[in-house]
């Protein structure tokens, strides 16, 4: 039978996995530490040759990674007799009874260009025997040395004394006797140091202490031979050398106590959760690949088997049927599992590692709140609001979820929604609570329907019941009420100024309580100003004082009262009522006018030194427009004038300069009422010497006369000096 295997170099172990031996030697150190390395991940093969190989034969399967995804990678043999699949896998186009030693595989993509070597052990050697293989060969033997033979080596991790172990051997085609051996590389001659060596003269490798995989995996170090004075004859060649692994590192999780949960009334086989743990050991050999098993379960009731976990993923599923998995029949709602994880595939010379794992069983909402009584009581006082009645009920689903948390509602019974319900969270418990106050005269006896329901939906094989109603009866107690106004406020329009004792209005107030017999009372309750006073049998309002729009207790022509009606019930009760007086005008105010005060320069050239207006404390049409005139004083005329400017203000002017002093101006103002009023007044006019937009007052305010006098003195001035002419 013709069969292909890959096999171990000398000093290791025979491996008749073809894809174990590539996998375990398929981890550079520099890969690991520096990244990806484009090209074939392992460069040297070997292929035991034993009578020849079968056409289509998968004699190995080459490792090729170009970093970038592998597009368009092509692969290209020495030997036409072979072909690298696109599964990268090398199988023999014919049957073969006769082969070279060594094939050469060129892989080649657009990220990467690189050579891997095939030694096939036991072949008898034939020439090339085409030109393309010879010169596929010759490019070959170029490319990687061909006269220093240095095939891959393994060592076991954990290996025990004695040390050094011989792993394997280089062999030089070229070696002669003033030529040695040099081994250079991380493990070598770098850090870790002394790792290996090589014999000078045998090219034997050895290892000098035990390894440990997990730490480092791989070593990629360099062979080349030199001659006696340290000249470089071949190489270097690199050396790589695999870590065997060894089961020594046991499962682990990542935590020592996982939590799940599962809803109640879960199918069977629903999965609940992971559980899943971590081996160091080489995740390519049965070292690292584990099996789960469930040890115990705690509490074991209803059956000591409600769960099962995948051996192989870790999940853990539900055995128990839904019907048993309910949380109210349980007999706890949590369970313990613990787990333990095998590596070895669960053999039993594998190492384990355990975790709990706690289940809890959840809610959902598969039973309807039911409220402990069919009929509930309460009584209220009329007019009064709160919570009337607390209205309980059961419900086994979990306190903690929407499936126990109640939701009522009135169904019937409350058509002027007087009622509402509010869920005590503590309890459960509905609060029926007066929002509005209900009225004993209107109705004594309030019949509500009312009804419960969860947060959550009730699942779909359950329903709310009769027992999810329930009836309240309100009975509404009797209140003595105080009497209502009506309307409320009263509005009544009267003139100001009205004499004392003049009606101003009737009130009017009615007591709801209208099963029983009750006298009315009226008085006054708050009066800012004093104005009214009230007939207490007969409610009648009357002035007690006179009336004043302009009184600062009137408001937008309104003025204000409170009026309070008591009955004779036991004990008494009172109601308040508003009383608002809306007052006409009368013109009762006399203007004035502003400013009061006003300040002119002596040497002003513009004569309309100021401007002034009129106000009044009474309302259209006892107001504007107002008439501005100088006052009644003989020769005023000749130093001012006064012009109008519109229906509120005047224009005065100056005749001619004053000399700097303080003078009064007497003015009269008039208001366009019914009779009009008017008034006398005056305004102080202060005559300021002025430099450069400053007004400099302060010898003027020192100096006080009145234009009359002022006039009285130019007069006698132009009497005694007839060549001054001077007019004020």
């Amino acid at each position: 039978m013709l069969r292909g295997a890959i096999v171990a170099v000398p000093g290791s172990r025979r491996l008749t996995s073809p894809s174990l031996l590539q996998a375990t030697s398929a981890r550079p150190e520099e890969a690991g530490e520096e990244g990806c390395t484009p090209g074939f991940q392992l460069k040297k093969y070997l292929l035991e040759y034993d009578g020849g190989f079968r056409k289509d034969q998968t004699l190995l399967t080459v490792l090729f990674d170009d970093c970038a995804g592998n597009e368009g990678v092509t692969f290209e043999v020495s030997n036409p007799d072979f072909l690298v699949n696109k599964d990268r896998t090398l199988v023999a186009q014919r049957d073969i009874t006769e082969s070279e030693a060594v094939l050469f595989i060129h892989g080649l993509s657009a990220h990467a260009d690189d050579m891997a070597q095939v030694d096939i052990s036991g072949a008898p050697i034939r020439p090339p025997h085409t030109l393309r293989e010879m010169q596929g060969l010759n490019q070959v033997s170029s490319r990687t040395k061909r006269s220093l033979l240095v095939p891959p080596m393994f060592v076991p991790e954990n290996q025990r004394p004695p040390f050094p172990r011989i792993i394997g051997k280089v062999i030089s085609a070229n070696m002669r006797e003033d030529h040695t051996f040099r081994l250079t590389g991380k493990g070598a001659d770098e850090d870790p140091k002394g790792v290996f060596s090589i014999n000078k003269y045998t090219g034997e490798v050895a290892v000098s202490r035990p390894l440990d995989r997990e730490v480092i995996p791989f070593y990629r170090l360099q062979v080349s031979t030199i001659d006696m004075g340290g000249r470089l004859v071949e190489g270097p060649v690199d050396l790589e050398v695999s870590v065997i692994d060894q089961n020594d590192n046991r499962p682990i999780f990542k935590e020592q106590r996982y939590a799940g949960e599962v809803l109640e009334g879960s199918p069977t086989g629903t999965t609940v959760m992971t559980m899943t743990a971590a081996d160091a050991d080489d995740p390519n050999t049965d070292n690292a690949v584990l099996r789960y098993n469930i040890l115990r379960q705690s509490p074991d009731k209803p059956s000591p088997n409600m769960f099962y976990i995948d051996s192989d993923r870790g999940d853990i599923l539900t055995v128990i049927s839904p019907k048993l998995l309910d949380r109210e029949t349980l007999p706890t709602t949590t369970y313990e599992l613990e787990i333990v994880a095998k590596d070895m595939a669960g053999s039993e010379v594998g190492l384990t590692g355990t975790a709990t794992a706690t289940i809890t069983i959840t809610d959902r909402n598969d039973h309807a709140p039911e409220f402990t009584h069919s009929l509930f009581k309460a009584t209220v006082d009329e007019g009064s609001i709160g919570v009337v009645v607390n209205l309980t009920i059961d419900d086994r689903d979990d306190p903690a979820t929407g499936a126990w948390r109640a939701v009522y509602s009135i169904i019937s019974g409350d058509p002027n929604h007087s009622f509402e319900i509010n869920t005590n969270p503590d309890n459960n418990e509905g609060m029926l609570t007066v929002i509005k106050p209900l009225d004993y005269e209107s109705t004594d006896l309030n019949t509500l329907l009312i009804r419960v329901e969860n947060e959550d939906p009730l699942v779909p094989e359950v329903a709310y019941g009769p027992s999810s109603t329930a009836t309240v009866q309100v009975t509404v107690l009797d209140v003595n009420e105080g009497p209502i106004f009506y309307p409320d406020p009263m509005r009544v329009t009267k003139r100001e100024n009205l004499p004392v004792g003049s009606f101003v209005g009737m009130l009017n107030a009615t007591d709801p309580d209208n099963r029983q017999v009750q006298s009315i009372r009226f008085a006054v309750l708050k009066d800012p100003a004093g104005w009214l006073t009230v007939n207490p049998v007969k409610g009648t309002v009357n002035t007690s004082a006179t009336l004043d729009r302009e009184s600062p207790y009137v408001d937008n022509n309104q003025y204000t009262a409170l009026v309070v009606a008591t009955d004779n019930g036991d004990p008494p009760a009172t109601g308040t009522g508003t009383l608002i007086i809306t007052l006409e005008d009368e013109n009762d105010n006399a203007p004035y006018v502003h400013p009061s005060v006003v300040r002119v320069c002596e040497d002003a050239k513009d004569m309309n030194v100021f401007v002034v207006g009129g106000r009044d404390k009474d309302i259209h049409p006892n107001t504007a427009p107002f008439k501005i005139e100088l006052g009644k004083q003989l020769g005023l005329e000749k130093t001012w004038k006064a012009s109008r400017l519109n229906t509120t203000h005047s224009q005065i002017m100056l005749l001619h300069n004053l000399k700097r002093a303080n003078y009064n101006l007497p003015l009269v103002v008039t208001d366009s009422g019914v009779p009009p009023l008017s008034n006398n007044t005056e305004i102080k006019v202060q005559v300021c010497t002025c430099k450069k937009n400053r007004m400099d007052c302060s010898s003027a305010s020192s100096v006080h006369t009145n234009l009359l006098t002022l006039l009285v003195f130019v007069l006698s001035s132009l009497c005694k000096c007839s060549s001054s002419n001077m007019y004020i």
